[in-house]
This record gives C-alpha cells, sequence and structure tokens, in this order.
C-alpha cells in the first residue's frame, strides 16, 4: 500500500512538472497564468515566492522574504541560465515572475516570456513602435517594466498606448492610447496596477508637453480618470478632469505663458500606491523649458514641479502635495522610487513616504497627510541653503538661480539619485540606493526660442568669458563625479555605510531576509553585499552593467535571481569620463541559483574608433554647429557628443557620407533616427556635421583650426 502511494505520488509529481516544463505551471488557485489580483497582492509580503509588481508589493520596497540564499553559500551562486537579448540599448527593466513564468520587457516595448525553470522562451510580443518615437525618448526608447493583473501582461509603450496581452499566448486583449499623437509624449515607466486599475505617466517634460496621470480598467483598458500636473491654457477653461478642482491653485504659482510648452511636470517613473488610504503617489518631473527664467518669468513655485502628489484611487481627486523644489531650474526630477513603510520616530509609530530625489536630499514625509517630517543631505547640494525643519520648504541660495553668467550647481542634472530602484529592508531598517556625487554649469542662454519636439532647456549660449568660464568650471564639475551605494537610515537621515563604485550608472537594489543586498554595478558585475556592513560578499563579471533592478522568487523549492544586464540609457549619456563608451556585450537577462554554472562568452575586443575626415568648417560654423547640436541632438548623443546612443565622434567615413540623409531623410528611421526636417534646415545640419568632425579631431589629439582648412 505504501509503494502504490509513493507511485501515485511520483506520477503526480512527474505530470505536474512535464506542464510546469510547458510554460503552463499551475497557477495560483488554479486560474492559469499571471493570477494576480487583491487577494494575492495583499499575500506578497509573507509569500516570497513571487515577483508579481514592479517593486513586488504595493510598499516597492524591493525585499523579499526569501533567504535560501544567504551570507554562508552566496559564493555559490552561479548562472542558471540567461538569454541573449540582441541589443545594445539600455535594459533597464524589472523582471516580473508568477506561475512558473517571467516576463521581461525591452527596449521599443518588445515583450517575451520565459520558462523560468529552463529560459525557454514561450512567447514574444513586438508592438511595432514606430521607430520615430526614439527620438522623443530622453534617454533611449527603454522601458522600466510591466505589470500584470488577472491573467493578463500589461505593458506601456514608447507611443503612448497600454496593451493588455494574455499571459498564456501573448495577444493583445486590449489596446488603449493614453496620449496625444500629435506632441512628442512618450512613455519609458513601468505601469503600475493597484487593485485593478492601471496607472502610468508619460516623459516628454524636456520637448514641451503637459504632465499628467491617468487610471485605466485593468481588464478593459477603460479610462477611469485623468489627473494634469501643471495648468493648461486658462483661456481654454477647465479639462473635465479629476484635477479640475485643484487647477485654479496651482495656475497661481505660475507666470507668464507658461502653457505654450506644457509646463511639463511629467510622472515619468515612479508612482506608488496605499491600499487601505486608497491613495495614488505620483512623484513628478522637471519643468518645460527646464530654465525657471524662460517657463514662469522667475516668478512661482510653479506646482506641480518635483513634487508628490497624492490623489484618491477610485476618483483622482486631489488630496494633498508636497513639492520638493519650488521654483525648479536645474532638472532636478522627483519622479525616483517612491517606498513605503511604518518607521518608529520619536517614540511614535509613523506611516511615511520615502524618496531620495536628483536634488540630493533625502526626505521622509507623512504618507496619510503629506506633512514633512525630515530631509537631510545624501550628497553633495549648493542649489538650497537649507531645509526649513516645520514646512520642508527649501531656502533656495539665491546666487544658483543663474543668469548669463554661468555657476556650478550640484548635484548635476544626473541628480544624486536618478531612477535606478531603491529598496528598504524591514529587518535593518536600511533604504539602500544607488548614490552619485556630480556637478554641472548653468546659465541661460539669452538667445533661447521654445519650439516644441526638441529639447528646451533654456541653457548655454556660452561664448567669449562665459565660455572661458564655463570650460574652468565644468573641469571642477568633472573632478568631484563620486559613486556609491549607500545604506540610509532614515529615522536619523544618516550613512549607515556606503561602498565607493566606479562611475554613475550603478543599478537598482533588490534585498532578501538573509540581509543580503544585490546590485549591479558599472564594474560590469552583479554583486550581493552584506545589508548590514556593505562588505562585497560575491561578485560575478557580467560583460554589461545592470542597470534595472533584480527579482528573486522560488521555484520547485529553489531560489532563483533574475536581473536585465544591459548598459545604457541616461547614465550612458550623462558619463563624462574620459569619454569613451563602456566596452561590454550585448544585453542579456541572467538568472542564477546556487550551484549554476554556466559561463558567457568571450567578451569581443573593442574596435577601434574610425579615422575622422579633416575639419574644413570654419570657426563660426563649428560654434553654430554646438549650439545646434546641444538644441537637438545632445538628448540622444551626450554632452559635447560624448558617448550616448551613438557616439558621433567614431562615424565612419561612409556615414558621413550620409549624414546629411540620415538627419534630413531618415534613412536610418527603422533604427530609431527618425527625421529632424521640422527642426533642421540643410545649413543646420551641415553645421552640426562640422562641429562633430571637429569634435572627433579633437579627440583623436588633433585641434581644429579656426581659418576652416582643417588640421595643421
Amino acid at each position: 500500500m505504501l509503494m502504490k502511494k509513493k507511485s501515485a505520488a511520483l506520477l503526480l509529481a512527474t505530470i505536474i512538472a512535464a506542464i510546469a516544463g510547458l510554460g503552463l505551471a499551475v497557477a495560483d488557485e488554479g486560474r492559469g497564468p499571471a493570477a494576480v489580483d487583491s487577494a494575492r497582492m495583499a499575500r506578497q509580503a509573507q509569500d516570497g515566492t513571487d515577483w508579481v509588481h514592479d517593486g513586488r508589493t504595493y510598499s516597492a520596497q524591493r525585499y523579499s522574504p526569501l533567504d535560501q540564499i544567504n551570507a554562508g553559500n552566496v559564493s555559490q551562486l552561479g548562472i542558471a541560465w540567461y538569454d541573449e537579448l540582441d541589443t545594445f540599448r539600455g535594459v533597464e527593466a524589472t523582471p516580473l515572475y508568477a506561475d512558473g513564468v517571467i516576463y521581461n520587457i525591452l527596449p521599443w516595448n518588445i515583450t517575451t516570456a520565459y520558462d523560468a525553470r529552463t529560459g525557454k522562451r514561450l512567447w514574444t510580443y513586438d508592438p511595432k513602435v514606430p521607430r520615430e518615437y526614439g527620438r522623443y525618448a530622453c534617454c533611449e526608447p527603454v522601458a522600466r517594466g510591466l505589470a500584470m493583473w488577472n491573467g493578463k501582461i500589461i505593458i506601456a509603450t514608447l507611443d503612448g498606448r497600454l496593451i493588455g496581452l494574455d499571459a498564456a499566448t501573448g495577444k493583445p486583449i486590449w489596446t488603449t492610447q493614453t496620449t496625444p499623437s500629435d506632441m512628442p509624449y512618450s512613455i519609458t515607466g513601468a505601469p503600475r496596477v493597484f487593485d485593478g486599475k492601471v496607472v502610468v505617466g508619460q516623459s516628454g517634460g524636456d520637448l514641451g508637453v503637459r504632465g499628467f496621470v491617468a487610471a485605466w480598467d485593468a481588464d478593459t483598458g477603460k479610462k477611469l480618470w485623468k489627473f494634469f500636473l501643471t495648468p493648461g491654457d486658462p483661456a481654454k477653461g477647465p479639462d473635465g478632469e479629476a484635477s479640475d478642482n485643484v487647477m485654479a491653485k496651482i495656475a497661481k504659482t505660475w507666470s507668464g505663458e507658461y502653457w505654450k510648452l506644457g509646463g511639463g511636470a511629467n510622472a515619468w517613473d515612479s508612482i506608488a500606491y496605499d491600499p487601505k488610504l486608497k491613495m495614488v503617489y505620483i512623484g513628478t518631473g522637471n519643468g518645460s523649458p527646464l530654465s525657471w527664467h524662460h517657463r514662469s518669468e522667475s516668478k512661482g513655485d510653479n506646482l506641480f514641479i518635483c513634487s508628490i502628489v497624492a490623489v484618491n484611487s477610485e476618483t483622482g481627486k486631489y488630496i494633498w502635495h508636497y513639492q520638493m523644489v519650488p521654483e525648479e531650474d536645474w532638472d532636478y526630477t522627483c519622479t525616483s522610487s517612491i517606498v513605503s513603510a511604518d518607521l518608529q520616530i520619536k517614540g511614535q509609530k509613523r506611516p511615511v513616504l520615502m524618496q531620495a530625489p536628483k536634488n540630493g536630499y533625502f526626505y521622509v514625509i507623512d504618507r496619510k497627510t503629506g506633512k514633512f517630517i525630515s530631509a537631510e543631505k545624501i550628497a553633495p547640494a549648493n542649489w538650497a541653503l537649507s531645509i526649513d525643519p516645520k514646512t520642508g520648504r527649501p531656502n533656495i541660495d539665491p546666487t544658483k538661480h543663474y543668469g548669463l553668467d554661468p555657476v556650478l550647481l550640484m548635484p548635476g542634472p544626473g541628480g544624486a539619485h536618478n531612477w535606478f530602484p531603491m529598496g528598504y529592508s524591514p529587518r535593518t531598517k536600511l533604504a539602500y540606493l544607488p548614490t552619485y556625487e556630480s556637478g554641472m554649469v548653468y546659465a541661460l542662454d539669452p538667445n533661447f526660442k521654445p519650439k516644441p519636439f526638441r529639447s528646451n532647456s533654456g541653457w548655454g549660449g556660452y561664448t567669449g568669458e562665459a565660455l572661458k568660464k564655463r570650460i574652468e568650471l565644468m573641469k571642477q564639475a568633472t573632478a568631484m563625479d563620486k559613486a556609491y551605494l549607500t545604506a540610509w537610515d532614515p529615522v536619523t537621515q544618516k550613512a549607515a555605510w556606503k561602498v565607493p563604485l566606479p562611475r554613475h550608472g550603478n543599478g537598482g537594489v533588490m534585498i532578501t531576509a538573509s540581509d543580503l543586498v544585490f546590485e549591479g554595478t558599472t564594474k560590469q558585475t552583479f554583486a550581493a553585499f552584506d545589508a548590514r556592513t556593505g562588505k562585497v560578499l560575491w561578485e560575478m563579471p557580467v560583460q554589461s552593467a545592470p542597470v534595472g533592478g533584480a527579482i528573486t522568487y522560488m521555484l520547485d523549492g529553489v531560489q532563483y535571481i533574475a536581473v536585465n544586464a544591459g548598459w545604457g540609457g541616461g547614465a550612458a549619456q550623462v558619463e563624462r569620463g574620459a569619454g569613451v563608451e563602456m566596452p561590454r556585450a550585448s544585453a542579456r537577462l541572467l538568472v542564477f541559483k546556487l550551484g549554476g554554472n554556466l559561463t558567457l562568452p568571450p567578451l569581443k575586443p573593442e574596435e577601434k574608433a574610425p579615422e575622422p575626415p579633416p575639419v574644413t568648417a570654419s570657426e563660426a560654423q563649428i560654434a553654430r554647429g554646438a549650439t545646434l547640436f546641444a538644441q537637438t541632438c545632445q538628448i540622444c548623443h551626450g554632452q559635447q557628443a560624448i558617448g550616448g546612443v551613438k557616439d558621433l565622434r567614431k562615424m565612419t567615413r561612409e556615414t558621413h557620407s550620409k549624414f546629411n540623409d540620415i538627419v534630413l531623410k531618415g534613412i536610418y528611421k527603422e533604427k530609431g533616427m527618425a527625421s529632424f526636417t521640422d527642426l533642421l534646415k540643410p545649413e543646420d545640419v551641415d553645421a552640426i556635421h562640422g562641429y562633430l568632425i571637429a569634435r572627433a579631431n579633437e579627440d583623436w589629439g588633433r585641434a581644429p583650426t579656426s581659418d576652416g582648412t582643417g588640421p595643421h
């Protein structure tokens, strides 16, 4: 009888394993793959089996209760399987896992489901995003994640669509256009599902749009509510949306014809939720234009730029806001991770939100009321003299509101902490995040003319003595660059420890109950740190810098860790240093387990940059080309033409010969390089080309002459 029971059990186990091997693992309550609902989300805090939400739970702590992998055995961690993603673009997504399947999303929103045991691709869906939308994405056509709900995988595409995919087949169930098609909106952040509602913002603040967040039914794609984040044209009256009851109030904080470029404040990444309070928390972005002077005549706080805004999840109605950076002038977005926790502060248990935005401070605020609790510098920051301990309002240094004379500001526009996901451990009571010490030189462009569909900073126009001063100040800014993985105590507002790491762009974090912190680094490694001391316990070279957040899951009694290793995006573009792009492999999805023994193929040697053509443009043409490049091209191809999506100093002679056709005719449209005939004339393109040739020659060790005859 005992033998029969064992045989039956073995047969049942074999059948289950066979089904799972086909990517059809028995799902939660037998309802099929990705069977996520409110009850399952409520269990996530205790159940570490899955990773079904961008931050794992609604708290977005990126903390897992799994502890099979620990300090004693993490040295045995190795690659269980990996998948070649066939792109050198930045891969910034946090994958999701449920019911034996990993779901991942790549640039251009190409989405794939994998058997989580073997790495076998189960399905792939390509939404066919028009490649010209790459022009509207600040920092490559990236996607930072996806969502799942009730048997669906939900993606937000670069061209503004929300698409609900059947989790079993990858076929679309519903599609909704969330943004106007006649404006340069794009979506790069992960959509979030909160109790059956998909909430999503968008990017485009640099290019002249009005930010908003909207909620959609996760089962049908039907619009539920919409909340604008800046005031509209007063001549047009109310919008007829959830934000109407607060628009008159925030319009009083603006001046001039601010609506012509939309105002910005786009919620391009972090959006959070409290299921008990029924509040959605929106982290907002920079203004449009970036310069406060050009945006609002150097007047007013400009709500809701660089703020956290709380709205009712059912209606979208305004509840409270806290603005980190009134009078925002330096591209200090507040779209970084918004993490919830309950902290013991001065003997009282407080429900809080934590955020470390670009501006160099770590904030703790009451998530029920929006009341300021505390903020301290997490990196050098000189834009504010102090922060009022009662109101939380910064005392902005008036000398840092720049004019025509260049001024050195800290942090730079890359921020002390950018989008790279932050985490929090309820065990150690510490937050973990990559931090960056940096500076940037700012001055107003007196000839700035705002224009939609291009970067509208309002900065630049350096000539003469201002140019000389900027060059010297930028040397100081470059010299101060430092990067760390930081453990931060949000109660004492002090660093518990900091681990130095190479240059900007170290990845988001994931924490486990065994007190391990996992992070991808710009050493091109994936590493595990002791959560209490910062000691490196394990580190593996992975031939690229994993910038997105890792996940962990339990399957068949085995704990796995998965992360995308794909260097790129904004981190690569703001990189300075020697101006040499990090040699790397194409992107991969890497999955680890104890005893994993796969090895990666050797990295191909970097090819030497081709010798550039001689300089023939005049000094005046080169100077004009530099200005046009900064206005039109820098957003993708890097400051001073260093790095970016494609380092244009490294063009081949063949590419140089096609330069005008690439820029004006859009012959590389399918690669994401659309035509710029709406912004540039042939003589403009010639000037930009002349500037790029001069830059290439500079970095070949040859200086361009001023007489237009080329190098001596």
